[in-house]
């Protein structure tokens, strides 16, 4: 057990807690929890990479851990009405797709290193962001700006990866 490891847990056990306080709206409290495990998440991929303390646990627990924060805000916030219900099944669908795809992937042997992409990359940011504009007070336009941009960016990516799933598959050239 190392530290990135340690960090990565931590986040996991954060999102409990993050639920606790939408549930009781102490939002405030709510998105400081979610800032704190952003911030570990960044650490402990920076901590792997400077001290060379990769490991397979980590590789496996580290998108776990995000997985399920970001699950359980979409879908807690979407309890509370701070976000439409038709987004969060769009997220949640996408990160389903995405598990069930690599678990097919690797029970057919073929190996699972599919690597986030820059749509990826951009989708979980919007995503993140979505959640931190819902938790803080900010206009309702842009709210709904974030809103509509993540739905589109999470099925495109969405699409994407069940592209790069396929091909990966051999069932397209």
């Amino acid at each position: 057990m190392n530290i990135p490891n340690l960090l990565t847990i931590f986040r996991i056990l954060l999102v409990p807690v993050f639920i606790i306080f939408v549930i009781h709206n102490d939002l405030w409290m709510a998105l400081i929890i979610f800032i704190l495990a952003g911030i570990t998440d960044g650490l402990d991929g920076l901590i792997a990479r400077v001290l060379n303390q990769r490991t397979v646990v980590g590789a496996y627990l580290d998108p776990i851990a995000d997985k399920m924060l970001l699950i359980s805000a979409y879908l807690s916030l979407a309890f509370k009405d701070m976000l439409p219900g038709w987004l969060s099944v769009i997220v949640v669908s996408r990160e389903i797709i995405i598990l069930s795809g690599i678990a097919i992937i690797s029970l057919m042997g073929k190996g699972t290193d599919i690597r986030p992409s820059i749509a990826s990359k951009f989708t979980t940011v919007f995503q993140i962001l979505t959640i931190i504009i819902t938790l803080y007070p900010f206009s309702i336009l842009y709210i709904q700006l974030f809103i509509t941009t993540t739905a589109v960016l999470t099925i495109l990516s969405g699409l994407q990866y069940m592209y790069r799933g396929i091909k990966t598959m051999g069932d397209i050239k």
